[in-house]
């Protein structure tokens, strides 16, 4: 369990928090692209980290990301014309370029004053489908992160996100939980045998061991953790390992190899969740595949808008909440044709986190040896927090995480193998080293 002072030293995120200022020092997507294509004509709205943005393309499709309010008398740049290199805001038509310079002052007669004057502006890239952020202080730009997708076309890789009212960590935790899998998605876990997809596959071969064994160990960009489990094959009993990393601030990549997540804080009490597949040798990002991997998972469009989980129906009266039972169908239920009597994976994981409140009380929260990994995630990022209030730099700024090789792999055990042999880039840290 934490104490309210470490619950909230990890979840809090606001511009003046530890964590906040953690979460700052790192590149984070801000948008997927599909969210801010190409042509697109109009300034986009983001929420992130607590604060309030826009995002633009200017006449030559360069993503700037400025402060919402204008940097003259605070009107909403959201109500902005894009024009040619930049955004003018409507107020008193100053204009701005992606990189925060004034370009025009129309209502100010000294043709110098526009140099003395700067809209905040962010560094931004586009890669892997995501645009990504960096929020921190102006000169300490780290290194922009190398993941191993974004290198791929886009027929080779599904980019999906999802909206969870609730703090980000709740979102983290089902992402290093493996003992939930047979129990929260038994109904999802029978319905796998009889799909195709590479996902469904994988999920469908752990059936048989609802308690495997979890073991953890903190390395310098997060930690690995392995969740080992006794599988009857036809050759005999097999130790199949599902070895899974958690990157810092708030990265995971999956033990199937080829799908990882980043869980974007939004605010204190609402979380992006972003999702990314991909396969160099199929074009999963193509239909019909794209769309049957959407709607195995409950990421497809319907689905997510119908259970509250899209950008717009994440506020509407009749999404998850403790009101309408988390829209269950508890006749299911009864009638003992589906254990959660929720729609698919997603929204099983959306509902217990979300059912936890706004923002889980952890001093009451009783671990047991299944939750490991759990605790090895409250002592990363509470080290990361503790690193900022210390004056320092949080994990993996310097020096910095190389995660071009940080992916997660399942793979049965031989007799005597270890699961650290299966990642050969896994450097534990000493215990001594690895204190919050």
């Amino acid at each position: 369990m934490l104490s309210h002072e470490d619950n909230s030293l990890m979840c809090l995120i606001g511009p003046t928090t530890s964590m906040g200022f953690a979460f700052r020092r790192y590149w984070i997507p801000a948008l997927q692209s599909d969210e801010l294509p190409e042509g697109h004509p109009d300034p986009v709205h983001i929420e992130l980290l607590g604060e309030h943005f826009v995002a633009f393309r200017d006449g030559d499709g360069k993503i700037g990301v400025l402060d919402e309010n204008c940097c003259h008398r605070g009107a909403s740049l959201l109500l902005g014309r894009i024009e040619g290199c930049g955004i003018r805001c409507i107020y008193h038509g100053w204009k701005f370029s992606i990189d925060g310079t004034v370009l025009d002052t129309p209502n100010v007669q000294d043709p110098k004053f526009k140099t003395r004057v700067r809209a905040r502006a962010y560094p931004v890239r586009e890669a892997g489908g995501l645009i990504w952020v960096y929020l921190g202080q102006a000169g300490t730009t780290p290194a922009f992160p190398d993941w191993p997708w974004m290198h791929l076309a886009q027929k080779h890789r599904i980019n999906a996100s999802a909206t969870i009212n609730c703090n980000y960590v709740q979102v983290l935790e089902g992402l290093v939980d493996s003992s939930h899998l047979n129990l929260l998605h038994d109904s999802g876990m029978k319905s796998a045998t009889a799909s195709k997809l590479s996902f469904a596959e994988r999920v469908a071969g752990m059936q048989g061991d609802a308690s495997p064994r979890i073991e953890a160990e903190e390395t310098e960009f997060g930690f690995h953790y392995a969740a080992l489990r006794k599988i009857n094959r036809e050759v005999g009993p097999t130790t199949v390992a599902r070895v899974a990393a958690f990157i810092v601030p708030c990265f995971v990549a999956n033990p199937n190899g080829d799908l990882s997540f980043a869980v974007v804080p939004v605010n204190d009490y609402r979380t992006r969740f972003y999702h990314i597949w991909w396969n160099p040798d199929r074009a999963i990002g193509e239909e019909p595949l794209r769309s049957e991997q959407l709607r195995f998972v409950g990421l497809d469009e319907e689905t997510m808008d119908g259970y509250g989980m899209t950008q717009a129906a994440c506020d509407r009266n009749d999404r998850p909440r403790r009101e309408n039972r988390y829209l269950q169908n508890r006749q299911l239920m009864r009638e003992h044709k589906h254990f959660t009597g929720l729609p698919n994976f997603t929204q099983e994981d959306t509902a217990v986190a979300v059912s936890a409140g706004a923002m889980r009380d952890r001093s009451k929260e009783n671990l047991s040896t299944a939750d490991v990994a759990i605790g090895r995630l409250y002592r990363v990022l509470l080290k990361c927090a503790k690193k900022v209030q210390e004056g320092g730099d949080p994990i993996g700024i310097d020096p910095p995480i190389d995660v071009s090789h940080v992916v997660g792999i399942d793979a049965n055990l031989a007799d005597g193998q270890r699961w650290q042999s299966l990642v050969p880039g896994h450097t534990p840290i000493r215990a001594s080293d690895s204190q919050a």
